[in-house]
């Protein structure tokens, strides 16, 4: 049975910031200007983002608030909030062990129902993994309608308050109190939002749906060592420690749950495997690059662009720039939810035609996984 996405809406938080303001926003470490902060920012290609935060660092939403803000928008005199059956919320920022982050946007959103909600947790996969589960959900019950979200708050882990105690155990021990660039490198990288979708059994009565014609996820850590991660250490064999394995005063003495990447391995694997993987879902799916109508690939930087179509050209499986579509330049890296907000404003561009093909890409650098998804203008 045919499942739709028949509806997308996304929230951004407060104005946009831009490269020279981010520092307001998320403070200075030590009280100084980041030397590695133009760097990455020549490399990414990001010229603004969005933070759940005012210029003192204050929150101004939770991220169940803005997840729940993005589902309301969703919501017209066609479809209330009564009419959700099924809540799936993907996130790689939760605020809090338990409650699932799932039930907070529920909790967010009221209503006057009970209905059935799930949480995806990982990384960038997790909206994804939250959009297959709702459709598998309509798949079964074609009377239900489901609600797929996506978001992010990692600017609360980005602050400098969250590494004011490291420096200041390094100044201590007399060394350098400079932050490792593992732990810097996705400050100037990530922004907060939230995106909803709308899946239901049947096309939309007013204005375009996209078909769900597959979705796969696969997981390559059998084979690789961890890449991105935050609540944990890494030894020098690989090997991650989590944060329950660590004394109290660690947890802030080595900024224990700031956001790292090891950078030689996101480098070396991230775009191979993800390109590896795809060139099999062709052969699996029987579709060719002449079949993709848009490429909608969630890219963390703009250096990855020439880097895929590099790799997938050597690998035989080489989509035109020129049907590519991405935003990440104005709204910045959103994690799980990128995926939903390049969709979202696709499904508004006027540029979708009845009968594209639109492939979703989603990488996934924490331990390298991927998803990719097929969908029909309809």
């Amino acid at each position: 049975m045919n499942v739709y996405i028949t509806k997308a809406a996304t929230f951004l938080p407060n104005k946009a910031v831009g490269n020279d303001d981010m520092e307001k926003f998320l403070g200075m470490i030590d009280g100084k200007p980041s030397k590695a902060r133009k760097l990455i920012l020549r490399s990414n290609g990001i010229q603004q983002r969005y933070y759940a935060l005012d210029e003192n660092g204050n929150a101004t939403h939770t991220n169940a608030e803005m997840a729940a803000n993005a589902v309301r928008r969703l919501l017209d005199s066609q479809f209330s909030i009564d009419d959700i059956d099924v809540l799936a919320c993907g996130t790689a920022s939760p605020e809090q062990i338990l409650p699932s982050h799932g039930v907070m946007v529920h909790g967010e959103l009221g209503g006057d129902r009970n209905i059935e909600v799930v949480s995806l947790a990982g990384s960038c996969c997790a909206g994804v993994d939250a959009l297959k589960y709702a459709c598998m959900s309509v798949q079964m019950d074609s009377n239900l309608n489901a609600v797929a979200t996506a978001s992010e708050k990692t600017s609360a882990w980005m602050r400098a308050s969250y590494f004011q105690k490291e420096t200041e155990q390094l100044r201590q021990l007399k060394q350098q109190p400079m932050i490792a660039f593992q732990k810097e490198f996705l400050r100037w990288m990530l922004s907060d939002g939230a995106a909803a979708l709308l899946i239901q059994g049947k096309p939309s009565d007013s204005g375009l749906s996209l078909r769900v014609d597959w979705i796969e996820v696969t997981s390559y850590a059998n084979t690789m060592e961890t890449c991105m991660y935050a609540g944990a250490e890494k030894s020098d064999d690989g090997k991650l420690h989590g944060w329950a394995s660590y004394p109290t005063d660690q947890w802030l003495n080595q900024s224990l749950f700031s956001l790292k990447q090891d950078t030689r391995l996101l480098s070396d694997y991230i775009v191979k495997l993800g390109v590896e993987y795809l060139l099999q879902l062709s052969k699996k799916r029987q579709f060719t690059p002449d079949d993709v109508d848009w490429f909608l690939p969630h890219l963390s930087s703009i250096f990855f662009k020439d880097k895929i179509l590099e790799e997938s050209a050597r690998q035989g499986f080489f989509v035109p720039a020129e049907k590519w579509f991405y935003n990440l330049p104005c709204i910045g890296n959103v994690g799980s939810a990128s995926a939903f907000f390049m969709l979202e404003e696709l499904m508004r561009s006027g540029k979708l035609k009845k009968g594209q093909k639109v492939l979703l890409m989603v990488p996934e650098s924490a331990r390298f996984s991927y998803c990719y998804c097929m969908l029909t203008v309809c």
